[in-house]
């Protein structure tokens, strides 16, 4: 017993004594040291030329539509609206939400674009504007499909919603569900088409988030919303979105009207790279929403920009990381980070970045370890959460030893050493 405590505090001595070396060699690099432990490297966005004159902003359009909303579908930034909350009526901007629920279905193999759709006489007799299917016929989902983003078809929405879920009552149920899914706080839906309810309605803000996510959930399905026309049971029909003839840069989505819910229309443009989506409701004609939604897009590509600045998974720093099975831990972001500023802000950017420390193992692939903050100026535009890209669990019984000595060590000579690090960075 005596022989095994010598061997012990033998060991002991040759490991502290080694660490009082490495210490005293590695003392006048102890700030490089404070940098490769909790430091996080930002990886720059594409650069781009910054005029030496400031940009004037102005402020965004004036319009004759009730409400509005426009939006950047890569970074969600909202940049102009208004009575973006307010509830409406949707009319056949309801829809995008049978839309929406049917790719779902398509997405998750619960349907097939070739499936054969016997149409019902609830279906075939549905009022408004209509695709012009016929009782007990055979129509394929994506025939359907294209009836509901041409030509605005409430019978085919009624077939849809009957295929997927049985019957309307119950597709709207889904369509509810994804509404609150989705956050869309002021949308509720009483059928699958649009027609006048006093309990269906739904807002900019909301329409918006879900133009979004049509556009990035299902890109797959996205070149039938900039189909001019479609042709069914020998009768041609024109998309009533006159966006596609008259603006170039257009490629989407669905228009709406009734007498209650005025003139409406979800758009989606893109140019340079840059997608938005504008929302008009309410406007007082067909012209009036079109005209609108022109003048939303131009304010939103004349004025602002949208940058990618990571990729989800992209490593962004290498920090040190104490009793693990390895000394360095990759950490990133989780998702694609996209920012929309105004023309002439991206050289104000900066990102502060914040690790917790001393980071210690065990750690896991997707554990917060951080965040990142965005900042323009001194005012922080986007927090986002450090995550771990890898596992790294527990090391050794020596190495758990060996790194509390040296974090003990470090106290002592190096006080500031073990403490949340922060580090900014100009992004260009």
């Amino acid at each position: 017993m005596d022989k095994l405590f010598s061997k012990l505090i033998k060991a002991s001595l040759i490991l502290t004594s080694s660490l009082f070396i490495f210490t005293a060699a590695t003392a006048s690099a102890a700030d490089s040291t404070l940098d490769s432990m909790n430091s996080l490297a930002t990886a720059p966005a594409v650069k781009t030329t910054i005029p030496g004159q400031a940009i004037l902003i102005p402020s965004p359009p004036s319009t004759s539509s009730a409400g509005y909303l426009l939006l950047d579908t890569d970074s969600g930034k909202i940049i102009a609206s208004k009575n973006a909350n307010t509830r409406m009526p949707p009319a056949s901007l309801t829809k995008l939400m049978t839309l929406y629920v049917a790719s779902n279905a398509l997405k998750s193999g619960q349907i097939h674009l070739t499936d054969q759709v016997r149409i019902s006489k609830k279906a075939w007799q549905t009022g408004g504007s209509r695709m012009f299917v016929q009782v007990n016929e055979l129509v394929s989902v994506e025939d359907l499909l294209k009836g509901v983003i041409v030509d605005s078809g409430n019978d085919a929405c009624v077939a849809l919603a009957e295929y997927i879920a049985g019957s309307e009552d119950a597709f709207v149920s889904l369509m509810n569900q994804e509404a609150q899914r989705l956050g869309m706080v002021n949308s509720h839906f009483t059928d699958c088409n649009g027609l006048p309810d006093p309990n269906h309605y739904s807002s900019p803000h909301d329409l918006a988030i879900l133009a979004r996510h049509l556009i990035n959930d299902f890109p797959e399905y996205y070149g039938w919303y900039s189909q001019k026309s479609f042709a069914y049971n020998n009768i041609t029909q024109s998309n009533r979105n006159r966006l596609l003839w008259i603006y170039p840069y257009a490629d989407g989505l669905k228009t709406g009207h009734t007498d209650d819910a005025g003139y409406c229309l979800v758009a989606s443009a893109k140019k340079n790279g840059m997608r938005l989506v504008s929302v008009v409701m309410g406007a007082p004609s067909d012209t009036a929403r079109a005209d609108d939604s022109v003048s939303l897009l131009t304010y939103g590509f004349n004025f602002f920009k949208t940058y990618k600045l990571y990729s989800a998974g992209e490593t962004l720093s290498n920090p040190r990381v104490w009793k693990g099975k390895i000394s360095q831990l990759p950490v990133g972001i989780a998702q694609n980070v996209y920012i929309t500023l105004p023309i002439g802000q991206y050289k104000n950017l900066t990102a502060n970045s914040v690790l917790n420390a001393p980071l210690m193992a065990p750690l896991t692939k997707g554990m917060k370890v951080g965040q990142l903050n965005l900042m323009v100026g001194d005012k922080t535009i986007m927090t986002l959460p450090l995550i771990a890209l890898e596992d790294n669990p527990k090391g050794s019984y020596w190495s758990q030893i060996s790194d509390s000595v040296m974090m003990s060590l470090l106290k002592m000579f190096h006080k500031e050493t073990i403490k949340v690090e922060t580090e900014e960075k100009q992004l260009i």
